[in-house]
């Protein structure tokens, strides 16, 4: 009876601990999305992550992610509450879309293996011609004729995967964090705005 009574109090414990270490918060890099900005900041970069600027409520570390090496890291918040709620890698930029596309193949695959099937993907050139070589697909990227973009729903929140540029030599794919929780706390401090 004793020994009944040990296990059942053994496993009540154990799962009061699963239960606290459980996150209710989109993870990154295994950090609930979560805190405040030094906070979080201070955990990526126990992450061998390279702390570069902060400004406005928005953080800039560079390193590795997703065995990509020379990643921009972006941690947002909301600035009013010191509250993290997004985050968003910028991978290396490419000049051909070969490179381009499969930096965002490979990324979209791993994805799709944590979070399963995407719930949007939309892999687009809009345009009446369709691009017939590599030149012609990132001068289509470079006008704004390219959308290719992915999005993953969870519980927790959802992660956004598109190609993207800001200029004629900075093409590079994009991914985004979107905490639902902190993320709602945001919209709420926008629609205040309105």
């Amino acid at each position: 009876m004793k020994n009944l009574i040990l296990s059942l109090c053994c496993t009540i414990i154990s799962l009061g601990t699963f239960a606290q270490t459980e996150s209710e918060h989109l993870t990154f890099k295994g950090i609930p999305i979560d805190g405040n900005l030094n906070s979080f900041v201070q955990k990526l970069k126990a992450q061998n992550l390279t702390y570069i600027s902060e400004e406005d409520g928005a953080a800039i570390l560079m390193g590795e992610f997703a065995a990509y090496k020379d990643c921009t890291i972006g941690v947002i918040s909301l600035k009013e509450k010191d509250l993290v709620y997004k985050t968003t890698v910028i991978f290396p930029s490419y000049e051909t879309w070969s490179s381009l596309s499969d930096n965002y193949f490979t990324i979209k695959d791993m994805l799709s293996q944590k979070y399963g099937e995407p719930a949007v993907c939309v892999e687009e050139f809009q345009s009446r011609v369709e691009p017939y070589d590599d030149q012609m697909r990132m001068h289509f990227v470079q006008s704004d004729l390219c959308k290719y973009q992915t999005s993953f729903e969870t519980s927790k929140g959802s992660i956004q995967l598109s190609i993207f540029h800001q200029d004629y030599s900075n093409n590079f794919v994009l991914l985004e964090y979107f905490d639902k929780i902190n993320g709602k706390v945001a919209s709420n401090r926008a629609l205040d705005d309105l």
